[in-house]
């Protein structure tokens, strides 16, 4: 057990992250606690991060590891994949229009309930999308 400097709140210690330098081997903050700071930080200095960000994603290594990671994602996954390349093309063809998040209003990604019927989609904004997936795992 252990007590958070941040939240005075006596937790175990896996609840706490992990390091070296510690007296017990780990941070003297909950994770509860680190999650927190890091999004207030996040939140505060998002440009930033941004273009640290996006400075790091073009950095050759990490775009080879990227296109290594697409390419075992479509081997694993060829139906999904099929019903992305049917829908865009049909988006494309103006077959298929895309529509609004069904939830919030906002600009919208498609989401397959069922990758065997490619052009029947329901309409997602990213964040509504991340969290259907979530629910379906």
């Amino acid at each position: 057990m252990k007590e958070c400097f941040k939240c005075n709140v006596t937790k175990p210690l896996s609840e706490f992250y992990k390091h070296k330098v510690m007296a017990d081997g780990h941070l003297n903050k909950c994770k509860d606690c680190a999650k927190k700071d890091v999004a207030s930080y996040r939140a505060e200095n998002i440009e930033k991060i941004r273009a640290y960000d996006r400075v790091r994603s073009s950095l050759p290594h990490r775009k080879a590891l990227g296109i290594e990671i697409n390419k075992k994602w479509r081997e694993k996954h060829p139906e999904r994949r099929k019903a992305h390349y049917i829908l865009r093309s049909a988006v494309v063809k103006g077959i298929v229009k895309p529509h609004p998040c069904w939830v919030c209003g906002e600009k919208a990604e498609a989401h397959h309930p069922d990758y065997s019927r490619p052009l029947d989609v329901v309409w997602l904004c990213n964040v509504h999308h991340s969290q259907t997936h979530a629910l379906l795992k």
